[in-house]
């Protein structure tokens, strides 16, 4: 058997943050079933994929576990909330998820800072990381989401010009001047 290299504290953290990775996943699952039934083909697929990037954090957490000769305690998770009454409350509330996640993360990071556990604190500070990028993308996906849909003058036509920007060139060709 390895050595324990992490606290009982930190193990009890790490396992229950991977217990909420798989809780998170299943969130995904169910809001992408929701998707489906609901015809949102594209939000679907999305979203399943997105179940499957949490189960992969869920690995994560359980492979440190055992690198640092811990004990993966897996435990059962609660059922997924409520389907979404709409699009727009699907997004409100996948964001929200990943706020509440990100509180969680921190607290675990405290914790390996506080413990002086170097290597808990470097892996948890890639789920910050995760976790900004994560909020943003969903913050955006609102955004969208709201710019597409607000009884707005043209706002699908809105919606298109903010795509097209996106891709477009920092710069443009200028003609030259003609010669006479």
């Amino acid at each position: 058997m390895a050595t324990k290299k992490i606290s009982s504290v930190m193990e009890k953290a790490l396992n229950a943050q991977m217990t909420q990775e798989a809780w998170q996943a299943q969130v995904y699952l169910s809001y992408a079933a929701w998707a489906e039934e609901n015809h949102y083909a594209g939000i679907a697929d999305f979203l399943y994929k997105h179940s499957h990037e949490e189960r992969e954090h869920m690995f994560k957490f359980i492979k440190f576990i055992l690198n640092r000769g811990g004990k993966v305690k897996v435990e059962a998770i609660k059922a997924a909330p409520a389907d979404p009454k709409d699009l727009g409350d699907c997004l409100k509330k996948l964001l929200q998820h990943e706020v509440e996640n990100s509180k969680l993360i921190y607290t675990l990071t405290d914790l390996a800072h506080s413990e002086k556990d170097w290597p808990a604190l470097n892996f948890a500070q890639w789920f910050v990381k995760e976790q900004v990028e994560e909020e943003t993308l969903f913050s955006n996906m609102l955004d969208k989401y709201i710019l597409a849909t607000t009884k707005k003058e043209g706002n699908a036509n809105l919606y298109d010009f903010d795509r097209d920007v996106a891709n477009a060139p920092q710069e443009t060709t200028i003609p030259q001047e003609e010669k006479f």
